[in-house]
């Protein structure tokens, strides 16, 4: 067997309590990396179409690459998949942190969990073995809670994964949380891994994850650490909260419920100062063996929030959309909202778009105090935003109603709300503008991603075949920020080969990528989810056109993307299928009979 991979996968049946292992053969590897790539095959292959994400038949899969756990510089993720609630299709949320590696310690490359158990409980993976265990003591327990009762009877070499009581409630933004704030936060997973009553997952070994050539790894590694010593001191001060003022005024972050500008709606962004947001700094952290460490933990708040020690820092995304998307610039409430939806299990970026949301419709009169408990959910009211995230967690009052997000939020409303729920597909979107400069991307296309992705929305999306290689990047189990800090090509080839011993080209591995691209897709096309008939809010590619600021008179056709894509990748023009000669180009027979059944 390669290198990279620890040769067996986990299934759990939480409805009969049965345990099993399996030893994929090395071509499903070979084929599909790791990560969501093998997640997405593994899927479609276990269950049926058309089941409910919230039922016992949706499979729960939390997959690691082969980079992860290894001496490749950004190794240390691993991804969350099953079909959405959110937008039922495909869905996933990658993560960071300690859990992705520590996972494949214990043995097992991902597990795969389905059926609903009777009671609460949580898996333990031990060095090999596998135990299903008695949640009661943990059900309603935040996530700093259970892990710290977890690490206590397991020893601080056991890390975790779970839920709060967000995802027990079935929010259909909740997110799985580990480390206290690296979170798995899109497509509502959290509320998939509720419905089936597992709270966590314990992880605790000590194998070794098997590389082909570790010198030839950790010569890499050292070299492209050199190469990017600039971008390693300047990110691990900052992390990515190190642009939030400046992508506030320059058109990238969207703002006001993506229908204002930056220097009009909220010209002071002082608030949102990198060393404003980083003045409480405690320690800076990073994920497992990572030079950046791009993370920190804050002291306690001493002023009007009072949060606890030892919170996470808020990365641009939750500063984004807790911030400009909805005018507050006070960086305080910020970390404070951050806490609560760590705590609770609540993604933060759904978060704060459903508040925008709600924001808008309180100024065009569709809700007043009294639908809103009496909170004033003005523009900017930081005071008014921590209130009513506190009420979305618990699901209480207005809370309960916005707990699921914009599109469900807008339904439950209506009155016209409709006309403000920024969504593509059922799923809000991360904080880069695809008008503004973040998503120029060497020429090509990249405005139609959002909404073409089999996981639609996403500011870290990889859809297209100029992006082949990231699909990759995310499938090995590496950090995006490899591909920042520099060439992604040279080192994802170079860290698979001397991890795994196959020698690949990027060409080769380009075919992987795409093969990924296809697989995810094919999942939603059998889900009924044709990617052109996602609804897609037109504030997303300008309609109207803004008329100030950095995207000022810009529309994009996102339409025309997105047939350029289409093109390029052989899939067809109406029904999105790729190809039956693309399919079996990629190796994937099966799949080009059902979708194009010989005669």
């Amino acid at each position: 067997m390669a290198g990279g991979y620890m040769s067996s996968l986990l299934f759990v049946n939480l409805s009969t309590g049965e345990l099993r292992t399996e030893s994929p053969d090395e071509a499903l590897y070979r084929d599909y990396i790791g990560g969501y790539g093998l997640g997405a095959r593994v899927l479609y292959r276990n269950q049926k179409g058309g089941v409910d994400p919230l039922g016992p038949e949706n499979t729960l899969g939390i997959v690691t690459g082969p980079l992860t756990g290894t001496p490749a510089t950004f190794g240390s993720r691993f991804v969350v998949v099953a079909k959405s609630p959110l937008t039922g299709s495909w869905g996933e949320a990658n993560s960071g942190g300690q859990f992705g590696p520590y996972l494949k310690f214990t043995g097992f490359d991902g597990m795969f969990i389905n059926g609903v158990s009777e009671k609460p409980v949580y898996l333990v993976l031990d060095n090999g073995k596998v135990e299903l265990r008695d949640a009661g003591h943990l059900w309603g327990k935040g996530t700093y809670k259970v892990e710290d009762t977890l690490e206590k009877e397991y020893g601080t070499d056991a890390k975790v994964v779970g839920i709060g009581p967000a995802g027990e409630k079935l929010s259909l933004i909740s997110c799985l949380i580990t480390g206290k704030g690296d979170a798995a936060g899109r497509s509502g997973l959290g509320a998939v891994m509720g419905s089936k009553k597992l709270k966590a997952v314990v992880v605790r070994g000590d194998m070794k994850v098997p590389v082909v050539d570790e010198d030839a790894a950790k010569k890499l590694r050292q070299e492209q650490i050199t190469a990017s010593k600039a971008f390693f001191e300047r990110f691990g001060f900052y992390g990515t909260s190190s642009h939030a003022d400046s992508s506030a005024l320059d058109g990238d972050t969207p703002v006001k419920n993506w229908g204002g500008v930056g220097i009009k709606e909220m010209p002071d962004v002082s608030g949102l100062d990198k060393d404003v947001i980083g003045a409480d700094v405690d320690r800076r952290k990073g994920c497992w063996h990572c030079p950046a460490a791009c993370k920190a933990t804050l002291k306690a708040g001493t002023g009007e929030y009072k949060y606890p020690a030892g919170i996470h820092r808020p990365e641009y995304e939750t500063l984004g959309a807790l911030g400009a998307l909805c005018c507050n610039t006070n960086s305080d409430a910020i970390k404070m909202m951050g806490h609560l939806c760590n705590f609770y299990g609540m993604d933060t970026i759904s978060a704060g778009a459903t508040i925008a949301f709600a924001m808008e419709c309180y100024e065009k009169g569709i809700i007043t105090k009294s639908d809103t408990d009496g909170i004033e959910l003005t523009w900017g009211n930081h005071r008014a935003m921590v209130d009513m995230v506190e009420k979305m967690v618990k699901r209480e009052g207005f809370g309960d109603i916005l707990a699921d997000g914009v599109k469900m939020a807008a339904e439950k409303i209506g009155k016209g709300s409709e006309e403000y729920a920024v969504h593509i597909g059922g799923q809000d979107l991360g904080m880069h503008d695809p008008k503004g400069s973040f998503f120029a991307y060497a020429g090509k296309p990249k405005m139609a991603m959002y909404m073409m992705d089999a996981a639609p929305g996403r500011h870290t999306t990889n859809f297209g075949p100029q992006l082949l290689m990231h699909s990759v990047m995310n499938a090995a189990g590496s950090c995006m920020h490899g591909d920042i800090s520099s060439d992604p090509r040279y080192y994802i080839t170079g860290f698979l080969k001397a991890v795994t011993g196959w020698g690949r080209t990027v060409e080769e591995l380009e075919k992987c990528g795409e093969r990924i691209v296809a697989m995810r897709h094919v999942f939603g096309l059998r889900e009924g989810d044709n990617p052109l008939k996602r609804f897609v809010h037109p504030r997303i590619p300008g309609i109207p056109p803004q008329e100030e600021g950095p995207v000022a008179g810009v529309t994009k056709n996102i339409t025309m993307e997105a047939y350029w894509n289409l093109g390029a990748l052989d899939w067809d023009m109406e029904t999105t299928k790729p190809s039956r000669k693309k399919l079996l180009e990629l190796g994937m027979d099966d799949i080009a009979e059902e979708l194009w059944p010989s005669a």
